[in-house]
């Protein structure tokens, strides 16, 4: 075996101790940035931070992107259709279906589970002032998205790619 083809003992491991690590660290600082901020819902920014983490540093910006896409047309919809008045688990139900279909339609699919889920939050706790229950899940999330994005972008911890990676 040439001395290019040894791999090192754990290197295989390397990239899923990065993704882990950065996600950690994402997650743990956007909790407490929530935290700080007095925000109700931290698990928003922890969701956030974890969903658009990734190896490459201009994936989770790619991600992050399409993560704050689908959070405000979730969000928008969800919203929306609680001010029209639809209520119940088949109005749920309906306005996760439109959801779904208009991401698709707008070439978003990589977003439409999200918006989908964000949609049917929204919805399901909108209390009696939908639009400040979305805008609020709209800042939990752009706080852990903000976060995702600087841990990805810490020198120490960007993923060195091999000659074969693309």
């Amino acid at each position: 075996m040439a001395s290019a083809d040894r791999v090192l003992p754990g290197a295989a491991l390397l990239p899923a101790f990065q993704l882990a690590l950065r996600s950690g660290l994402a997650a743990g600082a956007s909790i407490a940035l929530a935290g700080a901020f007095g925000l109700e819902f931290p698990i928003y920014a922890m969701i956030g931070a974890v969903i658009v983490t990734d190896l490459a540093p201009g994936k989770t910006r790619e991600l992050a992107l399409q993560r704050l896409v689908g959070t405000v047309l979730g969000a928008a919809i969800g919203a929306l259709v609680s001010v029209i008045g639809l209520v119940g688990p088949g109005a749920i139900g309906l306005s996760i279906g439109v959801t779904l279909f208009l991401c698709h339609a707008l070439g978003l699919q990589g977003t439409a589970k999200l918006a989908a889920y964000v949609c049917g939050i929204v919805m399901l706790d909108h209390s009696a002032q939908p639009w400040e229950y979305a805008a609020f899940r709209l800042v939990e999330t752009v706080l852990g998205v903000v976060v995702a994005v600087a841990v990805s972008s810490v020198p120490l911890l960007i993923r060195v790619e091999d000659k074969g990676d693309p």
